[in-house]
């Protein structure tokens, strides 16, 4: 017998709830105390070892834990821009070392998901700052913040005595005394023990109303030994068909006893260090998966024809597919109809080894009967009730805002997202009220359209926009029917919610009015902007389409945002300066709402208003951002330059007018306002006023008869920002008073 002992951190959450986190696995478990906490994760751990002869690797001879400092500067980013934090904040990053039973070391760090061998100790301080300075430089400062007032774990242990040479012996004849190397570097066997998944109150693994796909699904892996594709749009339930029926196989005491094991594509090739390694230990893994009588889950089955080589050509899935021809290698997995047809083009050779199981969308009737289902599984087994008008708001919600989804899937995800927020609260009950807050954190969007109730005032419509955007009427009328629209639910769900081209001279509001929008629409809960803007003077050379699409196994930068932020204003700035080709791949996403690459992933813009800004039609003239351009047609110039088939897609042109002189006053006033609002100003209680000779001053070196409103930030900062910050700093017990600041003989004036 053979005694592996496992680090243990735990964290005291409250007088009853104690978290556990087993160092180097992904076992962890809430229990009442610690006690509990280790006799739970140590049964579970046993009847691991007992029934699946599984049990997690401990590098581990003994083992510390120990709390560094990491010094951090806090770095706050938005619209691809970047604000360092003044001051530097010491982390606290917990770690677990030792040596291992190998002659080296390895260290742990548990909340930032990273580990690491070195050989030397004297090392491990260097090694844990360059670790988690890395990680710790790419989190916003709120999630640092969290880490520095977060709770401190303590070290204990865990122990398992496991006999490492009984014999393995299966119905197929193989018999032999050592482990799956190969398929358990790679794999996982599912399904996992029951217990853990119990204790952290997991959510239903079931196929509600989809019993006749599970049936056909273990009638496939188990009669006729089929390789099985699930295919559907997402959210129809395509996981838990599959699931289930891995679950009914794995129950039945069956003379195949059957084994499945779930791998991502990426880990065939992840330890592979030289040409033809990672061909060699997929040989070794089907070996192994021969004498264990398994059957292989792939869960991202499009990704095997991108792994492994340059195409399809030479993929993993090209490997596999003469094994799949021979039957030397049984595989399920799951696709969308997209991928499924993106696979089919690129390499039909292995599509064919499979046979197929359609899942349709359901119905209406037993979409409501699953989320009734779902609701009563939560009240009977979390004590937290979803009443019945909060199912209803959500299914409407969902229905309309998440059109690129299905249902079950997307009802299951958004409510089992509502429960855990009401489990960290201590609430139990989910009202209407928390669905609609809950899609509010999710979207961004106000509550005027998510409830029915409640009416539109069109002068309080037009007065926030007149607030943001100076001499603009055109441009405030287009943006105040375009939220008419939407609320009114009369924009096409098959679209973005409105495509629409900004034209006008330089420095006029077109980004002003992006912004205006964009916080209007989606700025009311995410945690990131709602406007997503890309410069498009970066893409004028064909080559550079793969970096704004996408191309390969690389994302690209459109596809990141939009995927990140898929409730969104996507500004695509000077649009005119990028290369055709750019054109010609934005007209299915100016159509139809979707960007489909060529291994089938749907980006979706359906949930988002796309803005282009152009200066095509403006004077040359030097008058540009100043007086009237009669004589500009800007629609005209556009439609001269554009192909009829892209402007075609585009539902609005909105012309931006040349500023009068009333206008720039007012937009310096507007400007100078925003002041107040800044960091430090609002924490000293200060409140900011301007003279009319300073208002005066920065209209005149703030504007450009050029560049119109856009020197007015420079103009700012060197003449306001910059003398008031130096004055704040050497009065600094200036407190809650007010400011007046005037300009006397070209210099800035404070007085309090």
């Amino acid at each position: 017998m053979e005694k592996f002992v496992y680090p243990l951190l735990y964290y005291q959450l409250s007088e009853n709830r104690v978290l556990g986190l087993l160092v180097g696995t992904h076992h962890q478990i809430i229990d009442k105390d610690i006690k509990h906490v280790k006799s739970s994760l140590t049964t579970h751990l046993k009847r691991l070892y007992k029934k699946y002869d599984d049990y997690p690797y401990t590098p581990f001879e003994s083992f510390r834990l120990k709390t560094f400092e990491v010094k951090v500067r806090p770095v706050y980013r938005d619209n691809n821009r970047s604000y360092p934090s003044s001051k530097v904040l010491k982390v606290p990053v917990d770690a677990v070392f030792g040596p291992t039973d190998q002659g080296h070391f390895c260290c742990f760090l548990p909340l930032l998901g990273e580990s690491f061998y070195y050989y030397d100790s004297k090392l491990l301080v260097s090694l844990v700052q360059n670790f988690a300075m890395n990680i710790l430089n790419k989190k916003t400062p709120d999630e640092i913040y969290r880490m520095i007032t977060g709770l401190r774990p303590n070290l204990d242990e865990i122990s398992l005595r496991i006999n490492l040479y009984r014999e393995y012996n299966f119905s197929n004849g193989w018999s032999f005394t050592d482990k799956f190397k190969e398929l358990e570097a790679m794999a996982e066997r599912y399904p996992q023990s029951k217990s853990l998944r119990k204790n952290m109150a997991s959510f239903p693994e079931v196929a509600w109303e989809l019993e006749r796909e599970v049936g056909e699904a273990v009638d496939k892996i188990v009669s006729t030994r089929s390789n099985i594709l699930l295919v559907g749009k997402h959210g129809t339930g395509k996981s838990s068909v599959l699931r289930q029926a891995m679950r009914k196989i794995t129950a039945k005491s069956s003379k195949l006893d059957l084994t499945f094991w779930q791998l991502m594509a990426q880990r065939i090739t992840a330890r592979a260090k030289y040409l033809g390694e990672w061909q060699q230990n997929v040989e070794e893994l089907l070996y192994e998966l021969e004498c264990a009588n398994g059957i292989l889950w792939v869960v991202d089955m499009v990704q095997l024809l991108q792994t492994g080589g340059e195409g399809p050509e030479d993929s993993v899935a090209a490997f596999l597919t003469s094994f799949l021809q021979n039957g030397k290698l049984q595989m399920v997995g799951e696709v969308t109809p997209a991928q499924l047809e993106s696979m089919r083009r690129m390499l039909p050779g292995f599509v064919e080894n499979f046979q197929l199981i359609e899942l349709e969308e359901l119905p209406e009737h037993k979409i409501q009967s699953i989320l009734d289902k779902f609701a009563d599984y939560c009240r009977q087994n979390m004590k937290v009730e979803i009443d019945k008008k909060a199912l209803s708001v959500s299914y409407r919600l969902l229905l309309r805002y998440y059109p690129y989804e299905s249902f079950p899937g997307k009802g299951v995800k958004f409510l089992s997202q509502c429960i855990n927020q009401a489990l960290q609260e201590n609430r139990t009950q989910i009202t209407k009220k928390e669905v609609i807050d809950n899609f509010i954190k999710q979207t961004g969007m106000p509550e005027l359209f998510l409830r029915d109730d409640l009416l539109l005032d069109d002068k309080e419509l037009t007065a926030y926009f007149k607030n943001r955007i100076i001499g603009q009427d055109t441009a405030i009328e287009s943006l105040a029917n375009v939220v008419k629209i939407f609320k009114a639910g009369l924009n096409s769900p098959a679209k973005p919610i409105a495509t629409m081209i900004f034209a006008g001279p330089t420095g006029v509001g077109k980004t002003a009015s992006t912004k205006a929008l964009a916080e209007y629409f989606f700025g009311k809960g995410q945690k990131k902007s709602p406007l997503v803007r890309i410069d498009m003077s970066e893409f004028q050379h064909p080559a550079q389409l793969a970096r704004f699409i996408g191309g390969g196994g690389e994302i690209g930068k459109l596809v990141q945002e939009i995927r990140e932020r898929p409730f969104s204003v996507l500004l695509l700035d000077e649009v005119e300066k990028a290369d055709p080709s750019v054109f010609d791949a934005l007209l299915t996403v100016l159509d139809e709402g979707l960007l489909v690459d060529a291994y089938g992933r749907v980006t979706n813009f359906r949930n988002t208003i796309i803005i282009m800004t152009s200066n095509l039609g403006a004077s040359n003239r030097a008058s540009v951002g100043f007086g009237r351009e009669d004589t500009t047609n800007y629609e005209s110039a556009i439609g001269k330059f554009f192909r009829p088939e892209f402007v075609n897609r585009i539902d609005h042109i909105v012309t931006f007018n040349a500023l009068e002189q009333e206008h720039i006053r007012a937009i310096t006033r507007l400007e100078l306002e925003a002041l107040n609002k800044r960091e430090g100003v609002d924490k000293r209680q200060v409140t900011l006023s301007f003279t009319e000779q300073l208002e005066s001053h920065l209209a005149e070196v703030g504007f450009d008869k050029r560049y119109g409103a856009r020197p007015l930030q420079r103009a700012l900062e060197n003449e306001i920002i910059a003398p008031l910050a130096k004055w704040l700093l050497e009065h600094p017990n200036i407190k809650g008073c007010a400011l007046r600041l005037d300009l006397v003989d070209g210099q800035l004036k404070i007085e309090s």
